[in-house]
């Protein structure tokens, strides 16, 4: 909303646009796409204020981020408050039954909040949770044994519902006994809390939540009856009541039954949900859902795909404790707050082409549908899991499975959105006869070097003297997915080893790289000059893009030595196109080793400088940086002298920005990560953690359950980056500048360390 004005005793704003006052999440376009029904407010008007919510409604990434980053300024106090006001006879209803459900771990405070969380967190960590497997597995087979040779299916009602209401009460500990009734139960929660329900409609409502309230208590009270006879039962539920007896004043008893109520819900609603989508995405996507049958390495990312394209939880809310600047808008002390996390997770600033579904997408578990944060779903990489095998098991016995034409339904509310139905079907006769083995995926967020692409080289041909020039496609026809300057892809070599190489075609169609021979190297470049030929078949990662282009800097200064003209030369004809100034500076030892000189020549004309050893014309290095405009952004590649010679030089401009790209390291990254033991506090997230000498800071990081991305893991692309507030860190990278290793605000946590404490935001 831009200069929007608020009124701090309504909450209601005197300006905005009519589309922002009017929006009503309950209307048929946020029901039917809410991403797609907050596109105009993702490119205008980030932070609006709807009058028939009530609400100030959040869309952008960056913006929500930042609000599940400070849960003290953004309380999620109101995260189970009716969002439409519940009438007398309901209110009655409620309290006749005794209902009493007040904070769970969604909707509480600190400190309260994270004293419950560290009590309850241990059975959710990855290694905690891969004892699961083999029991998810099982529930998942006998449900496709009852169906496999019926040819047709609502998965919803065979599978998808099922499996994560037994999965979650086995790991409550909770007797699988009326699954029907917990259904309803559900359903009615659903509604009751972020639903629409009419006043005839809200008493039948709010019987179903009186009833499920009354149904956890009982069960609750069996399961405690059961230790207080001195048995040991397994559950998640059965430690709870063991810990409210040692800790009564943090695990109460009414937290106690508010969970329990609250755990059925959270820990298979949104799974059942998500999974639907998943299905419905991927069948409607044949090649997509080819590639997984054909590979099954690329489910976990597929899942992780569909959950950032189609998760089931689109929207959750907060409360402002204080007047906040959201995107420059004031949201008064006391004004309630609806992210919608689906647009987020749609949003071009943070996701590249965010409205197709890419299984093969670099980015994808930066979604933001398990929240973020201190308050971040525990139970996030359980959700992943049953996900996984889900998909694994169903593309494995029935790769033939077709989606009907029906039109589907959902569940009107704010929050959660899955269809009602997904109706398959299948030719009985085509069921394969031999299926291929199983495999326990990693539990947690995709390995990134399982997500590969298989490419065939359409074309290979020289572009300079020990330069070859490759251009990849997909076998099928298919147009690969738009890249940005300063992308690259890896290559995987037939020992499983990857090699990257910067894109240097125009964005869109097939993809180019150009690759120099390097006989002293580890061997890939000579592999590819040898072996690369058109109508071959190369595994391919990627594209990702750690050296982006800021279009917004005042000034372009590009600087290519040798090789690392490919991604200059792609930033400047961004820069060329957007009618943007840029200087395109290019050295090489003589002009017949110099890639793409011609075109460079044709395309840049004036704004190309040639830096020729063997003519006599070397860059001058300090006169370049010397003479550059105050704001001026330099953007390097190229060989390692080079890049440390502007970083020097960059290093006493304070008022230029240096952006460089290395592609090979020293030392191996086990070496590069091992140090002393330092101690890593991350604020967002509430957790003290250990790193011993012998462990990087990211491989803790996953392993107490914090989804950190990383590329290399060699120091060299900077995808692991994270936020430091304080500490001394050990930078072992190749990524981050002198300047920026100076500011001591960032640390590569694949291979950096530190000394003492480190407080990082995470």
């Amino acid at each position: 909303m831009n200069g929007a004005a608020s009124s701090a005793q309504s909450g209601c704003p005197f300006h905005g646009s009519a589309a922002g006052r009017s929006f009503d999440p309950f209307g048929p376009a946020y029901q039917a796409d809410p991403a797609e029904a907050l596109r105009w407010s993702r490119e205008g008007e980030p932070v609006f204020f709807s009058e028939p919510l009530g609400y100030w409604v959040v869309s952008r990434y960056d913006d929500i981020k930042a609000i599940f980053r400070d849960p003290i300024l953004f309380s999620p106090a109101n995260v189970l408050e009716k969002i439409t006001p519940p009438s007398p006879e309901a209110v009655e209803v409620l309290r006749r039954a005794n209902y009493g459900m007040n904070r769970t771990l969604v909707n509480e405070d600190e400190p309260a909040h994270m004293a419950r969380r560290r009590v309850l967190l241990d059975a959710f960590t990855p290694e905690a949770l891969a004892a699961h497997q083999p029991m998810v597995r099982d529930l998942v087979r006998a449900k496709l044994d009852a169906i496999v040779d019926r040819g047709r299916s609502d998965l919803v009602a065979d599978l998808l519902w099922d499996v994560p209401l037994t999965v979650a009460l086995q790991f409550l500990g909770v007797p699988p006994d009326d699954m029907d009734r917990l259904r309803s139960f559900s359903v009615a929660h659903t509604v009751n809390t972020w639903g629409r329900p009419s006043p005839e409609q809200q008493v039948a409502v709010a019987e179903g939540v009186a009833a499920f309230w009354t149904y956890s208590g009982e069960v609750l009270a069996r399961m405690a009856a059961r230790i207080d006879a001195g048995e040991h039962p397994h559950g998640w539920m059965y430690d709870m009541i063991a810990k409210n007896r040692v800790m009564p004043d943090i695990v109460t008893d009414n937290y106690l039954h508010s969970m329990m109520m609250a755990i059925i819900v959270a820990a298979h609603e949104t799974t059942a949900l998500a999974s639907a989508n998943m299905f419905c995405r991927l069948l409607e996507d044949r090649a997509q859902w080819d590639a997984i049958c054909a590979d099954p390495g690329l489910i976990p990312a597929a899942v992780e795909e569909c959950l950032r394209h189609s998760g089931s939880v689109v929207a959750w809310r907060r409360v402002a404790t204080a007047d906040a600047q959201v995107a420059g808008v004031t949201i008064p002390a006391g004004g309630k707050i609806l992210m919608v996390t689906a647009s987020a997770n749609h949003d071009p600033r943070h996701f590249d082409n965010p409205d197709a579904l890419d299984i093969w997408r670099d980015n994808a578990a930066d979604h933001l549908t398990f929240g973020y944060g201190a308050h971040q779903c525990m139970g996030k990489n359980l959700g992943r899991m049953e996900m996984a095998i889900m998909l694994e098991e169903v593309s494995r016995r029935l790769p033939h499975l077709q989606l009907e034409d029906q039109a589907f339904t959902f569940l009107p509310n704010t929050s959660f959105r899955g269809p009602e139905a997904v109706w398959v079907r299948w030719d009985v006769a085509l069921n394969p006869k031999g299926t291929r083995p199983t495999r326990d995926f990693p539990v947690g967020a995709p390995d990134r070097k399982a997500i590969q692409r298989q490419l065939t080289v359409k074309d290979a041909r020289p572009l300079a003297e020990r330069v070859l020039g490759i251009t990849l496609a997909d076998p099928r026809g298919r147009p690969l997915p738009a890249w940005t300057a300063g992308a690259h892809v890896e290559i995987v070599l037939p020992d499983g080893e990857g090699r990257r190489y910067s894109l240097c075609g125009q964005p869109g169609g097939d993809w180019q790289i150009a690759v120099m021979r390097e006989d002293a190297g580890r061997g890939g470049s000579r592999w590819m000059h040898e072996n690369a030929r058109p109508g071959m078949t190369l595994a391919v990662r990627g594209p990702r893009n750690h050296f982006r282009l800021d279009e917004a800097a005042p000034a372009h200064i590009l600087i290519a030595g040798g090789i690392g003209i490919t991604p200059i030369l792609a930033m400047a004809d961004q820069l060329k196109v957007q009618g943007l100034p840029y200087e395109l500076h290019y050295a090489g030892r003589a002009a017949e080793h110099m890639a793409f000189l011609d075109r460079a020549r044709t395309d840049h004309g004036d704004a190309l400088h040639l830096h020729i050893a063997a003519d006599g014309r070397r860059a001058d290095l300090p006169a370049l940086v010397g003479q550059a405009v105050p704001g001026t952004r330099i953007s390097a590649c190229g060989p390692g002298r080079l890049l440390d010679e502007l970083d020097r030089l960059v290093a006493g401009r304070p008022d230029l920005t240096l952006a460089f790209e290395h592609f090979t390291g020293g030392e191996s990254a086990g070496a590069l990560g091992q140090g002393m033991p330092f101690t890593a506090v991350c604020t967002d997230s509430g957790l003290t953690l250990e790193v011993p000498g012998d462990r990087t800071l990211l491989q803790v990081l996953r392993g107490a359950g914090l989804d950190v991305p990383s590329d290399c893991e060699e120091g060299l692309c900077g995808s692991c980056e994270l936020a430091v507030q304080s500490g001394a860190i050990e930078h072992r990278d190749r990524v981050l500048t002198a300047a920026e290793r100076a500011a001591g605000d960032r640390i590569i946590t694949c291979c950096s360390r530190a000394r003492g404490r480190l407080v990082l935001s995470i």
